[in-house]
This record gives structure tokens, C-alpha cells and sequence, in this order.
């Protein structure tokens, strides 16, 4: 009788598996699908567009670029250098140092010969001490506004700009990320046409710079990356941008802005209050917020995507900091998702609340769960050597088969629209990637996201060490990237002198 029971239990189990992960599979092919039709059509629209006439145009809306910065000594001239060239007309650059324990505020003061100055904001959104706000002494960087702060996290230095700034949209980036010139051109798009829906928020893909070669804050040359965890990495971007992200802007479900890059409506952002500092997820949990704000207030509204890729930003490089921040992920999922629970399945909030809610919920934070229980599951079958071979085979090489096939349709994306590997041999190391992840990379993934759960139940709330290897790795590069620094600060002092004296700048 006992083994009458027991070969029903597995067959239960084991269909209850097979059941579960066709059901997996489709959807994501679903959403596959909903992103080609979504990708070509923007292609196609975007295709007859003339940025110059955005950047024209007299009603094109302002923008404050927001950048935290904590201890960015060795990047920070470079970076705001960059953010000060955007092909844009009406925009203002927010650096907030937020408490730098090392050089950075020093460097930022010599390089661009800032001054304290008076300046009327008010606390619309709760932050830490503003201790000044700094202009540079010459005109030609208007348009750099530095605030000096106590620190208190990315978040509330995200809220400090908010309060200081001036313009109508808010651009919320990572200071050491690197945006593309006509970045804020693409994003601003949205909020200038003319819809029945208010745009409330914008995000677009994030690709990875490592190994990329790098001159003044600007992508020169663009590399796959040589080390293997890197480039799983640029596979895992481009499936969740192009493949997922895509579909659920379409949908207008989507549920998560990367912090590497973002714009908001500046109102909104007030109205809601600004970023939470209680979470570590305080990206994803600022578009659930302004979302139920906008529902529950009953105003028509949309978060669009936009598939162009925006901003490059440097990934972790080895296992132990990648870890750390696949940890601060699911437990900022989870915090956003016990936070806002009303919204599970419940209508009200349509297909924010009915579909995008519930995928995150199932597919992001459950998921990896019940991943991990099967792998227990399977343990316990050899050790009481009940494992049926063939179910199990046949359930393997159909997971393998569809998560090589997933992310080989990422890469066809990837070449049929910006096509930013050139090279043939990088487009396969690519797809040889693709062959290796499933075994040597994915079940890390869960096992991070189970250390997550583990942590957010232990009360941990820290963001934990994101040491970064830098853009300048070895050696000779360190030391050419000193140098050429110093050029640049030389090169400031140099145009400021030549302004001054009213002399054309080299």
C-alpha cells in the first residue's frame, strides 16, 4: 500500500513540475512575442523621427539631471564632463555629494572652481542636511549645480536634487554610469506627444561597459566583455530589456525604472514624496508608488520603455560582488512587494495590478523559490533512488533546450535592431555564453536570490560593499587614465581662462 502511495506522490509531483514549467514557458514566449511586435513598431516609428527638431524646439520640456555621488574621487571630472555634453538645450546638472568620505567634493571645487552660493529651495521631500549649494565662478558651467550634503543613501540624495532643482522632468542616473549624447532627446520624446495619457516615466536599456574602451566619459569603442560573468551579464540585460521590459511597456504593466537611468514628472515625484529611504529597491519601488498615486487619484497616465540603448554602466566582475547585489535585489523586490500588496490581482489598478504585479510576484521573487525546492526535491530522489531517469532527462534537455532558445532570440533582437557587437566572433562568443549559463551560471542566481530571502527575514537592510574593478583595470590603464584626468582639469582651467579673457576656447 505504502508503495502504492508513493508512485502516486511522484507522479503528482512530477506533473504538478511538467505543468508548471510549459506554463513558465509560455509565458515568456508570450511576451516574447508581444516584444517583436512592440520593437518594430517603434523602429519603424522612430525610423522618420529628426531629433534636431526636439532639440529645437521652443516648448521641449526642461530637465534636471539628478547624480548621487559617495567616494567617486577617481571618476567624477570625467563623469560630470560628460553629463555637461548632452545634446540638449534646456537642462540642468545636479551632482549631490552625499557625505564623501575621500576627494571628491575637493576635486569637484578645483576642477570647475565652485563657490558656495545663496540659494532659495524648501524641503519639499524630507532629506538629510544640506550643508551648501555650489555654482562654478565661470558661465560656461551654468548649467552645474553641486550640493553638499550629510549622507543618507542614493535615495535621499536622489530627494536632496529633487528639492533643489528647477526644471519640469527630473533625470534620475548613476554618476558613474555613461549616458549617451541623444539620451535625453529619446526620453523626452514621449512626454512631448500628444496623447490621452499623461507620461509619468521613462526608462531604457542599460548596456554593459566592461572592457569597452572608454576616453572623457565616452564609450569610444565598444567590447564584449573578456571575463565570463560580465558577459552572462550582457545576456541577462538584453533578455530582461529587449524581451521582457519591452513587452510590459507595451502592456503598460511595467513595474520596475533602472536607478542607472530614469526620468519623471517632477509634480508627481513631490506628490508621492519622493524615493523611499526604507528600501533597497528604491528604483522599483518609486514606479509602484507613483503608479497607485496615479490610479487612486484617477488620472489617466503611462510608464513607456524605450528599447534604444541609453546608458552604459560597469557590471561586478567577480562572484562576490555580484552576489551582494543579486541580494539587494530580491530584497528590494520584496520589500516593494509586501509594501504595495494591495495591488495583488486586484483590478482596481488593472493591468498594473492584475498582470504586472502578479508576474513580478510568480516570476521574479517566487520563482527562484520553487527552483531551488526542485533542486531539494531532486536531491531527495537520489538518495532514496526514486529519480525517473527518463521523465527527468526529457524535462532537462526541454529546460535547456528553451533557456538556450530564449536567450539565442535575445541575441537575434540584438543584431536585427542596434547591432552594437560587430564583430562576428564576439556575436558567438555570445551564443557560446548562452550554451554555458544554464550550468555554470543560473543556479548561482538562485541561490542568491534564496540568500536574499534569507537576509530580508534576518532584517538585514544594507545595500552591502559594491567595490568596482573601475573602467581603467590594469595598470597602464590606471596610469593613463591619471593622466588623462589631469589633462582634462587642465583643459577646464584652460577654456575657463580663455572665456575669461574673451578668447575663442581650443
Amino acid at each position: 500500500m505504502g508503495h502504492i502511495f508513493s508512485d502516486i506522490f511522484f507522479f503528482i509531483v512530477n506533473n504538478v513540475i511538467f505543468i508548471l514549467t510549459c506554463f513558465i514557458f509560455t509565458v515568456y514566449l508570450i511576451l516574447s512575442a508581444i516584444s517583436a511586435v512592440a520593437l518594430r513598431s517603434y523602429l519603424r516609428k522612430n525610423s522618420y523621427v529628426d531629433y534636431t527638431s526636439i532639440l529645437l524646439a521652443p516648448l521641449t520640456p526642461s530637465i534636471s539631471v539628478i547624480a548621487p555621488a559617495h567616494n567617486e574621487e577617481r571618476t567624477i571630472i570625467e563623469n560630470i564632463r560628460a553629463l555637461l555634453s548632452l545634446y540638449y538645450n534646456n537642462y540642468e546638472v545636479i551632482i549631490v555629494n552625499d557625505g564623501s568620505s575621500d576627494n571628491t567634493f575637493k576635486r569637484m571645487v578645483d576642477a570647475y572652481d565652485l563657490e558656495r552660493v545663496s540659494y532659495f529651495f524648501d524641503y519639499r521631500i524630507p532629506c538629510e542636511r544640506i550643508r551648501g549649494v555650489y555654482k562654478s565662478k565661470n558661465g560656461a558651467f551654468r548649467k552645474l549645480t553641486v550640493i553638499d550634503k550629510v549622507n543618507g543613501g542614493k535615495a535621499d540624495a536622489l530627494n536632496a536634487g529633487i528639492n533643489i532643482s528647477k526644471k519640469d522632468l527630473v533625470c534620475c542616473i548613476d554618476v558613474d554610469s555613461i549616458m549617451e549624447p541623444d539620451a535625453l532627446l529619446k526620453m523626452v520624446k514621449p512626454f512631448m506627444e500628444e496623447t490621452d495619457k499623461k507620461v509619468i516615466g521613462a526608462g531604457g536599456v542599460i548596456r554593459i561597459a566592461n572592457s569597452c574602451v572608454i576616453e572623457d566619459g565616452q564609450i569610444q569603442e565598444i567590447r564584449l566583455p573578456k571575463n565570463f560573468l560580465p558577459r552572462v551579464q550582457v545576456l541577462e540585460y538584453t533578455r530582461a530589456f529587449l524581451l521582457a521590459r519591452m513587452a510590459w511597456g507595451k502592456l503598460n504593466g511595467l513595474l520596475l525604472i533602472s536607478g542607472a537611468l530614469g526620468l519623471f514628472d517632477k509634480e508627481v515625484l513631490i506628490k508621492c514624496g519622493g524615493y523611499s529611504t526604507k528600501t533597497v529597491g528604491e528604483d522599483m519601488e518609486i514606479v509602484v508608488r507613483i503608479r497607485r498615486y496615479m490610479v487612486e487619484q484617477k488620472l489617466p497616465y503611462q510608464v513607456v520603455y524605450i528599447p534604444d540603448p541609453l546608458v552604459w554602466t560597469e557590471v561586478p566582475a567577480t562572484g562576490k560582488v555580484l552576489g551582494r547585489q543579486r541580494n539587494r535585489w530580491t530584497r528590494g523586490t520584496l520589500e516593494t512587494l509586501i509594501t504595495h500588496h494591495q495591488l495583488f490581482m486586484n483590478p482596481k489598478y488593472g493591468k498594473f495590478g492584475v498582470l504586472g504585479y502578479s508576474y513580478w510576484f510568480f516570476f521574479e521573487w517566487l520563482a527562484p523559490i520553487m527552483e531551488f525546492l526542485g533542486y531539494l526535491y531532486f536531491i531527495f530522489l537520489l538518495i532514496t533512488w526514486s529519480v525517473n531517469w527518463p521523465f527527468f532527462l526529457l524535462l532537462l534537455t526541454f529546460v535547456y533546450t528553451f533557456a538556450v532558445m530564449l536567450s539565442t532570440w535575445a541575441i537575434l533582437f540584438e543584431e536585427k535592431t542596434f547591432h552594437k557587437y560587430k564583430s562576428r566572433k564576439e556575436v558567438f562568443q555570445l551564443l557560446g555564453t548562452a550554451l554555458l549559463e544554464p550550468f555554470f551560471y543560473h543556479p548561482r542566481t538562485v541561490w542568491w536570490a534564496i540568500r536574499g530571502n534569507f537576509d530580508y527575514l534576518r532584517g538585514v537592510r544594507s545595500w552591502g560593499n559594491m567595490e568596482r574593478e573601475g573602467f581603467g583595470k590594469d595598470k597602464k590603464k590606471k596610469k593613463k587614465r591619471r593622466v588623462r584626468e589631469a589633462e582634462t582639469v587642465q583643459q577646464i582651467k584652460a577654456e575657463q581662462q580663455q572665456l575669461e579673457s574673451g578668447k575663442e576656447a581650443p
